[in-house]
């Protein structure tokens, strides 16, 4: 499967699996979503379990709280994740504090699912990456997928979990693995099939890393994409790093993180979004305060430019298999 079938596949499993399941967002019923989703999930289960709404996010957001609130389990879609700031009062003073308000009188098991990233020549408002937004609010968790495996793991888990998750969705993996070198194709679809996805029940717990890479001589970090750039540039400079596949941003898997630099030593963090209060300034300080004595050199990041995004310079502006290549030689010589 693709990454945009493995989700499909995830709301399928759990509309079938448990009646509270609902969908809905601008476009996800008749026509399937604007990446086709959630194609042919309201001709199967009807108009009452997969709705479109109105252009209106705070509305989208507020509708799946009460819902949640009342014991249903929403998996609602911001259409990209930049149309999500109007609906992030709902999320954050709501969704967010539900449990601690009520003192566990109420939960709200919600998911609000979210196409993030660049890669698709959106421009400025289809392209940001706005994850850290949401990792500094208490009471969210936030997932980032990589593979579509993990994809359809990580969402039913999210649909089951009794509290609100933010679950953000590479676009530029949407269609395909990512070779990590946008060369590849016009767009940076590598030419090899999808990952291989189950049909049936699975799924994978948040707040647990994945290692998609061993080795002994450096740490990266990285999650979505940025994942496959990552292993691009081990490929390409021959460095003997771990990769560590993040997955859930928030709970933050930190004995993972921890094991993997204690044996490196060393540790690069890589990211999209900008690199200003990006996340990997939370993950350096992570590593920094319980790592400290194993490191052998200073931790670099590599990230996304300090600037709006930009529409004519997307490519330049993604971290690629250079300037990543060029943080694990400044992090080696170190």
């Amino acid at each position: 499967m693709t990454m945009i079938e493995a989700l499909r596949s995830a709301m399928d499993v759990m509309l079938a699996r448990d009646e509270r399941v609902v969908i809905f967002g601008e476009d996800v019923g008749y026509f399937g979503g604007v990446f086709r989703c959630t194609q042919g999930l309201q001709k199967k289960y009807g108009e009452e379990r997969v709705f479109d709404t109105p252009i209106n996010e705070s509305a989208i957001a507020g509708m799946a709280i009460g819902m949640a609130a009342q014991g249903m389990r929403p998996c609602a879609e911001i259409q990209f994740a930049d149309y999500m700031y109007p609906a992030y009062d709902q999320i954050t003073q709501e969704a967010a504090r539900i449990r601690h308000r009520s003192n566990g009188d109420f939960t709200c098991p919600l998911t609000i699912r979210m196409p993030t990233g660049g890669g698709i020549y959106g421009g400025q408002t289809h392209s940001q990456s706005p994850e850290a937004l949401f990792t500094h609010v208490a009471g969210l968790k936030v997932v980032q997928p990589s593979t579509p495996y993990d994809a359809k793991g990580l969402l039913i888990a999210s649909i089951e979990d009794p509290d609100p998750v933010i679950f953000l969705e590479p676009k530029r993996l949407y269609n395909g693995p990512f070779d990590g070198d946008h060369t590849a194709t016009s767009q940076g679809w590598a030419q090899h099939p999808a990952g291989d996805v189950p049909e049936e029940y699975y799924r994978i717990d948040l707040g647990k890393a994945s290692v998609r890479r061993e080795g002994a001589a450096l740490t990266i970090l990285a999650y979505g994409t940025m994942v496959f750039v990552a292993e691009r540039a081990v490929r390409d400079t021959g460095v003997d790093a771990e990769i560590i596949d993040l997955r859930t941003l928030l709970p933050l898997d930190l004995e993972t993180i921890r094991a993997s630099v204690e044996k490196t030593g060393r540790c690069l963090v890589l990211h999209e979004a900008t690199r200003t209060s990006g996340f990997g300034g939370e993950l350096i300080a992570e590593v920094q305060e319980a790592c400290f004595w194993h490191l052998e050199a200073p931790i670099v990041r590599v990230t996304g430019w300090d600037a709006p995004y930009p529409h004519a310079q997307e490519w330049d502006y993604f971290p690629g298999p250079k300037r990543a290549a060029r943080g694990i030689a400044r992090v080696m010589e170190a």
